[in-house]
């Protein structure tokens, strides 16, 4: 048996480690059960799964690179802060993000794109029939990566990512519980709107429906952050 052999079991034991700890601590932080600021204990990880620190760090330097988590000047780690003061750069980036994956979806979509594409609606249908929000909010950020994948740009598919994980995390600060879901629902309108504009592969009319699909997002955002702004003024 080579030294590479007797390496590999240790090697996969680690590696699944790794993405055991990334997607737990991923979903804590979009879902806000680790709130941005929360600091995040290496020590109190490791004891908590029961290994080692090394995939526990190898787990949060991926977390780093998507934005998630900030390694302090002393070397502790928490969770982002949501930049709110340059929230408007983010819509900026958002909005156009939503328009150049949804032209490239029309344009390089493949048949087996459309398929992935309409799973993850049905997803999406499923997560507003049942009056789910969060599920709502993880299902409709996966149906526009499912569009951006289609579109075959692997830098706009991370940044497009990344700008709807922090999306996720904003609308699961402001979402107001009592969702109530509406038959047919707007949104799920809109996705199949765009399904059919990128099944089409009319490039004009994808960008000109994502566009006023961003722009319906991003105004609810901004209603529902004036709205909790509202609530906290003492009279």
């Amino acid at each position: 048996m080579t030294q590479k052999d007797t390496a590999a079991p240790s090697d996969r034991r680690r590696g699944s480690g790794v993405k055991l700890v990334y997607d737990l601590l991923r979903n804590q932080i979009l879902d806000l059960d680790l709130p941005p600021g929360s600091i995040i204990d290496e020590i109190q990880l490791a004891e908590r799964f029961g290994m080692s620190r090394t995939p526990i760090r190898e787990a949060l330097v991926r977390l780093a690179a998507e934005g998630l988590i900030d390694t302090l000047p002393n070397r502790s780690t928490m969770v982002s802060n949501i930049d709110f003061p340059n929230l408007h750069t983010f819509f900026d980036a958002l909005t156009l993000m939503y328009r150049v994956t949804t032209r490239l979806a029309g344009q390089f979509r493949q048949r087996d794109d459309l398929q992935h594409i309409r799973s993850a609606q049905q997803r999406f249908a499923l997560a507003v029939a049942a009056g789910d929000e969060g599920a709502m909010i993880a299902t409709n950020r996966d149906f526009h990566v499912a569009i951006a994948e289609a579109g075959r740009n692997p830098y706009y598919l991370a940044l497009f990512s990344r700008l709807l994980d922090e999306g996720r995390r904003i609308l699961r600060m402001y979402y107001y519980p009592g969702f109530q879901p509406e038959n047919p629902h707007p949104y799920i309108l809109e996705h199949e709107a765009l399904i059919a504009a990128v099944e089409a592969q009319d490039i004009d009319l994808c960008d000109k429906l994502a566009r006023r699909h961003a722009d319906e997002i991003v105004a609810r955002i901004q209603a529902m952050i004036a709205r909790d702004m509202r609530q906290d003024i003492a009279l």
